[in-house]
C-alpha cells in the first residue's frame, strides 16, 4: 500500500479561502478520521462546481477504506448520488454537467499522482494548457513507460520466424521499398515501437484498449519528437508523452492535448500501416523482417495471451461519457478509421465487416475520393483514386477501373498509367474511434 502525506494545506484556524483547497481532498488520504472530518467540512462549507470531480478521482484510487465514508456522505449530501454505486455511475455524473473544474484541480493531480510515479507531476504542474477535460484523463494503473515501448527492435528475416503462424495477426509498413511486420502478439505487451524502416524514423503506437495501431513519422518541420507512454488515458485512449516538455498527445490525433506543446499547430504526419496475417503478408513481401522475440523483456508473447479478458467481451476496462456511446456497432466492432482535414465531416469509419462484403468500394472524404481495396485476408488499403473509378480487383495485386484499364496494386501506390498514392488509414474499435470523433461519418 502506498502511503500518502501532502504537505502544505492551509491552517484549519486560518482565514478560510473561497474554495477549498487540493490539500483539503488530498488529506482524505491520510486516514485520520479527526483530520479527514475537518477537511470535509472545509469542502462543505466553500462547496463549488468540480469538487464532485476530486472526490471521485479519489475513491477511484482504489483507497476507499481512507475516510470512504466520509467522502460518499459528502456525495450523497450535495449531488445526490450514492456513492455505494460502481465508480463507472459516479463518472458518468461527472461527465453530465459542463466543465467547471475547480480552479487548481491541475494543481491536486499534479499532488495527488506525483505520489504514485514522481514523473506524473510533471504533466499536471503549473497549469497546463489543455485541449481536453481533465477529469477525462484517468491513470491506467501504470508508471509512465511501464509499459515499455520497444526501440529500435532486434528484426528476423521471413523465414527465420518460426514462432509466427500464419494466422497471426501483424502490423505491416513498407517504405522506400523496405517491409516490416510487427506482430500484434508482441506490441500488444509493448504499445509503442520506435524505429526506422527504408530510411524513415517511424513511431507505431498501438493502442491495446481502443484496437488501434497508428504509425506516425517522427519528424516535424525538421524536428524530431521522442514520444513515450505516459501512463494515463482519455477516453480509453492511450495518451502519449514527448520527452522535452512532458505534455501529454492524443494517439488518434497525433497532437499535443495537455503542455506546453498546446496550441502551436503540431500535427504528425501519419503514415500508412495495414493490418493482415502474417501468412499474407509474407507471401507479398517475402523479403520482408519481422520482430524477434528477443525483446529485451520477459514476456508471454503467445499469440491472443495479452489482454485475453478484455478482447473475449464487448466491456470496456475504462468507461467513456454516456454521450458519446453509440450502439450502430458493439464497442469493439473492428471499423477501418480515416482522416482527411481537421473539419468534422472528414472523419469516417467503415465497419471491417462491411469492407469484407464489398472488397472494393469507393468512398469520397472531405474533397478526396478514395478506394478501399480489401483482400480475402481482410486487410484494407485506401489510395487516393483521383478522378478515377475502380470496379474489381483480383485480391492480389492488380486492380481494374470502369476503362477496363489495369492498376498494379502496391503497398506505397496504385500505378498504373498515372500513379495514385497510398492513403493512411487504421483500424480501430468502433467505441475508441467515436468518443475521439463522434461526429464521424460510419458506413456499415
Amino acid at each position: 500500500m502506498l502511503a500518502f502525506s501532502f504537505a502544505g494545506g492551509l491552517p484549519l484556524c486560518a482565514k478560510e479561502p473561497l474554495r477549498s483547497s487540493p490539500d483539503d481532498f488530498l488529506n482524505l488520504l491520510n486516514g485520520n478520521p479527526a483530520d479527514a472530518a475537518a477537511h470535509i467540512d472545509r469542502i462543505d462549507q466553500h462547496w463549488g462546481p468540480g469538487d464532485k470531480a476530486m472526490l471521485v478521482e479519489i475513491l477511484s484510487m482504489g483507497f476507499r477504506r481512507r475516510s470512504a465514508s466520509a467522502i460518499e456522505k459528502i456525495i450523497l449530501k450535495k449531488t445526490g448520488q450514492d456513492a455505494n454505486t460502481d465508480l463507472n455511475a459516479l463518472w458518468q455524473h461527472v461527465w453530465k454537467e459542463p466543465y467547471t473544474p475547480h480552479p487548481d484541480y491541475a494543481e491536486f493531480k499534479e499532488k495527488l499522482y506525483r505520489q504514485i510515479d514522481p514523473r506524473f507531476a510533471e504533466y499536471f504542474a503549473k497549469n497546463p494548457k489543455t485541449e481536453i477535460r481533465l477529469d477525462e484523463i484517468r491513470w491506467g494503473g501504470v508508471l509512465r513507460d511501464g509499459i515499455p515501448p520497444l526501440k529500435d527492435p532486434e528484426t528476423l528475416a521471413a523465414n527465420k520466424a518460426t514462432y509466427l503462424n500464419d494466422g497471426d495477426v501483424v502490423f505491416g509498413v513498407t517504405f522506400n521499398g523496405e517491409s516490416r511486420a510487427y506482430p500484434k502478439r508482441i506490441l500488444a505487451w509493448h504499445e509503442m515501437v520506435k524505429d526506422h524502416v527504408g530510411g524513415v524514423s517511424i513511431n507505431g503506437v498501438y493502442c491495446t484498449l481502443c484496437g488501434s495501431m497508428i504509425v506516425y513519422s517522427t519528424e516535424l518541420e525538421g524536428k524530431h519528437y521522442e514520444l513515450g507512454t505516459s501512463g494515463f488515458l482519455y477516453r480509453s485512449n492511450k495518451l502519449m508523452y514527448d520527452h522535452t516538455t512532458k505534455s501529454m498527445w492524443s494517439t488518434l490525433e497525433g497532437k499535443p492535448v495537455v503542455g506546453p506543446l498546446v496550441g502551436q499547430g503540431i500535427l504528425l504526419k501519419p503514415l500508412y500501416v495495414v493490418t493482415t496475417t502474417w501468412g499474407e503478408w509474407k507471401r507479398r513481401h517475402p523479403d520482408t523482417t519481422v520482430l524477434s522475440l528477443n525483446t529485451g523483456h520477459e514476456r508471454n508473447y503467445g499469440e491472443g495471451v495479452a489482454y485475453k479478458d478484455y478482447f473475449s467481451t464487448d466491456r470496456l476496462m475504462f468507461d467513456i461519457p454516456d454521450a458519446l456511446k453509440d450502439d450502430r456497432l458493439k464497442n469493439k466492432d473492428r471499423i477501418l478509421a480515416l482522416r482527411s482535414g481537421k473539419n468534422d465531416g472528414d472523419v469516417l469509419a467503415l465497419s471491417v465487416d462491411f469492407l469484407a462484403r464489398h472488397p472494393v468500394h469507393q468512398q469520397k472524404l472531405g474533397n478526396k475520393q478514395l478506394v478501399i481495396l480489401t483482400d480475402p485476408s481482410g486487410a484494407s488499403r485506401v489510395y487516393d483514386a483521383g478522378e478515377k473509378h475502380f470496379t474489381s480487383w483480383d485480391g492480389k495485386t492488380e486492380a481494374v477501373d470502369d476503362a477496363g484499364g489495369k492498376w498494379n496494386v502496391t503497398e506505397a501506390a496504385l500505378t498504373g498509367e498515372v500513379m495514385l498514392p497510398r492513403f493512411p488509414a487504421h483500424e480501430a474499435f468502433w467505441f475508441g474511434w467515436h468518443s475521439a470523433f463522434p461526429k464521424t461519418q460510419l458506413v456499415k
